[in-house]
């Protein structure tokens, strides 16, 4: 019965994700399609989702169908360019009416301006019913690795970083100004730090490497690093049955402050503290409700998975550092928020300087992953909602851009008709569309097979771990 459920759960939330899609789409051509109605267009046909209709009905000469292939949609419309090898399209005895330059720049801004109405609604309701902050403040470096460009640079643990390529940050993880995000955005072959060490009066200036993890030809290129995590609790979650933890007597809720009279800044400072000194006995600082307690363990290698590192045997709990807090920002900011993103990203695809390339980019089987994932969160559908603001803002930015087969390519097309007196030829403005559409699809195909690919060689999460009794 659990298996039942958990199945007719993933059904569901796959469901959710591919009707979400479909609206997105949906709402953008939507926008054309009523944008053509007014400005007297010709309109052969309108149909959700592509390929060979499984339902269609002709009313007052427009063709409304359903195609079989479950994604998208499209508005046929002939007088904006000759897309009929693209779409399919009705053969005529007699060509269509020429429309002006006005027209097609209308009918094709109309799409982009739905999907921007559409991210401009989603926000108001994020407005209104709020989304969860995923937000860590603080810039306390509560972890660093050992081999890691940072550590070479002299960072250290409980630095707090002020800014980073003279950029000031304004938290760990969760925005465009983060440490994390400042690092992956970064360019050039060196990052700089700006951080307040304690003990020393102003401020400390280091110069970083970076590295990136490594990965197959099929997954995406690694984003920089430079080997650090945020200060977090040690907070015990789980301890496992059996354990060295459960043994010395640990418990959940315990909060560990430091070990061997060294102060925590994060459980990875205590994994590397226990690998420094070769698994030996350490002893703990606890604190438990209103008392302190010190508490000594060893580590012990797991009999089951075998081969393991020796480990204390806790889970920890979730970090408190993550703010999930519900906030709710302005619908403008959100949509301006969405915009910078855009900008940014697309700046760091084309810069020679920067690690993002195209690879990073996300194609349906990515959103849809995307999506899936958040819709499982706690909060999830508040997540989705505002993940929809995001998206739609990129799709309204990216069809505007100013290629054939994109909106900004109809329009660029209308703005020189307009200069010229007269149309780009036919046959080669089918050529150059179908050219473009070829390439589109193949940037598609290739984004695709890294959202495919991305999800190979990953670990499975945490094992079932049992040591001896």
């Amino acid at each position: 019965m659990e298996l039942l459920l958990h199945i007719l759960k993933v059904t569901l939330l796959i469901l959710v994700v591919i009707a979400i899609f479909n609206v997105i789409i949906f709402v953008h051509e939507l926008g054309h399609f009523f944008a053509a109605k007014w400005r007297g267009l010709v309109i052969d046909r309108f149909q959700i989702w592509f390929g060979r209709p499984i339902w269609k009905r002709e009313i007052n000469g427009v063709q409304y169908g359903m195609g079989w292939i479950p994604a998208g949609g499209f508005v046929a419309l002939p007088q904006m360019a000759p897309m009929e090898t693209i779409e399919g399209g009705y053969s005529r005895d007699e060509p269509l009416p020429r429309i002006k330059p006005l027209d097609k720049i209308i009918v094709a801004f109309a799409g982009p301006l739905f999907s921007m109405l559409l991210a401009l609604a989603c926000a108001i309701l994020v407005w209104v019913f709020g989304k969860p902050a995923d937000f860590i403040a603080s810039t306390e470096i509560g972890y660093i690795d050992k081999d890691s460009p940072a550590a070479a640079a002299g960072l250290q643990v409980g630095d707090r970083i002020v800014a980073i390529n003279g950029n000031q940050v304004d938290g760990f993880l969760g925005s465009l100004d983060s440490v994390t995000e400042q690092i992956i955005l970064s360019e050039g072959k060196r990052i700089v730090f700006d951080v307040k060490r304690p003990g020393v009066e102003g401020m400390v200036k280091l110069d970083s490497g970076w590295e990136t993890a490594d990965s197959q030809w099929y997954q995406r290129s690694g984003l920089r690093e430079v080997g650090i995590e945020p200060a977090s609790e040690s907070l015990v979650g789980e301890i496992i049955p059996g354990s060295p933890a459960d043994k010395a007597g640990l418990q959940v809720g315990d909060l560990i402050t430091h070990v061997d009279g060294m102060q925590l800044h994060s459980p990875g400072q205590l994994s590397q503290h226990l690998k420094e000194k070769d698994w030996g006995e350490v002893e703990l600082t606890v604190s438990r409700g209103d008392r302190t307690l010190a508490v000594k363990v060893k580590p012990a290698a797991p009999v089951e998975p075998a081969g393991r590192d020796p480990m204390l045997g806790v889970r920890w709990a979730p970090g408190s550092e993550v703010d999930t807090t519900i906030i709710r920002p302005a619908p403008g900011k959100q949509v301006l928020d969405s915009l910078r993103m855009m900008y940014v990203t697309i700046v760091k695809v084309i810069s020679p300087n920067s690690s993002i390339g195209v690879d990073h980019l996300s194609g349906p089987i990515g959103i849809a992953k995307a999506k899936f994932q958040l819709l499982q969160m706690e909060d999830g559908w508040r997540r989705v909602l505002a993940f929809m603001v995001l998206f739609n803002v990129n799709l309204a930015v990216l069809n505007m851009m100013p290629f054939p087969v994109l909106d900004g390519g109809h329009i660029t097309l209308a703005c020189l008709e307009s200069v010229f007196r007269r149309p780009v030829k036919a046959r080669f403005l089918e050529v150059l569309q179908m050219g473009f559409a070829i390439a589109l699809i193949c940037l598609m195909l290739y984004v695709t097979s890294k959202d495919i690919g991305d999800g190979f060689g990953h670990d499975e999460g945490p094992a079932e771990i049992r040591f001896a009794e």
